[in-house]
Formats: C-alpha cells, structure tokens, sequence
C-alpha cells in the first residue's frame, strides 16, 4: 500500500541549506553587532547628556566671571584716566607756581640775602678779605658771609 518513498536529498538543496545556516549566523552576529551599538549609543547619548548637564553651569558660571572682569577692568580704566588727568593737572598747577611764584620769591630771597649782608657788615662782622671768598667743608663751598654764622652756631 503505502510505500514509503526515500527522498534524496540534491545538491541544490544542500546548497541552499547552507546558504541559509550561514545567512542565519550572519544575521546573528549582525544583530549583536546593532544591539552592541545600540547600547554605545545610549551610554553615549547619557554621557552627552551629563556633560551638558554639568557645562551649562560651568558656562554660566564662567561667563558671569569674565562680565565681572569686564567691569572690574572698565573701573580700573576710569581710575587710570582719572590719575592721568590729575597728573596732568598737578603738572600744570606745579608749573604755574613756579613761574608765578618762583621769579618773585627767588628775587625776595635775594633780596633779603643782600640787606642781611649789607647790615651784617655795618654792625662790624669780621668779612675776611681773601680772594676766593670760600671755604670746603665736607664737600661743599660756603659763601664767606655765612662762615660766621655757622661758627656762631656751634658755640
């Protein structure tokens, strides 16, 4: 009745066999090579997202840093224009008194210089008669009429 048919098996179909076994190993390794890269991605996408995280405020906080220092600067800056200007005034004012009152007061000292040797002589005052006029003491000339003084000074 029933006569069982042995079937053998042809070389296109141990082929195709084959085929098919390496096609599956090959969709396995690709499937862990995606699922391995999917997983870097996620860690990826969370480290980004840390980073972010914690550079926003760095950022903030470096930003607010440098407005800081901008404004520090622009303080210094005024200040530094501020003492030129007085600097510049204090020379101007240095100047004119000097040539307002410095010809006048130099020529009071003068002045009165001459009165005190012109009376210095009349009351009798030893002026010695010798040609230089000067005396050396300690590196320095003296005016004759002053080396009475100093001796004076010392008794």
């Amino acid at each position: 009745m029933f006569r069982e048919r042995v079937r053998t098996v042809t070389g296109g179909e141990v082929a195709g066999i084959l085929v098919a076994v390496f096609w599956a190993i090959l969709v396995s390794f690709l499937a862990v090579a995606l699922a391995r890269l999917a997983q870097t991605l996620r860690a990826t996408t969370k480290l980004v997202a840390d980073v972010t995280d914690q550079a926003v405020p760095l950022l903030a906080d470096a930003s607010q840093a440098v407005r800081s220092a901008q404004t520090q600067i622009d303080r210094v800056d005024a200040i530094a224009s501020d003492v030129q200007e007085v600097t510049s005034n204090a020379s101007a004012l240095s100047t004119t008194v000097a040539s307002t009152f410095g010809g006048p007061l130099v020529k009071v000292a003068a002045f009165g210089y001459g009165v005190r040797r012109a009376l210095g002589g009349r009351k009798g005052q030893d002026v010695p008669a010798s040609t230089s006029g000067r005396n050396v003491i300690v590196g320095r000339t003296v005016p004759a009429a002053r080396r009475g003084k100093r001796n004076n000074r010392e008794k």
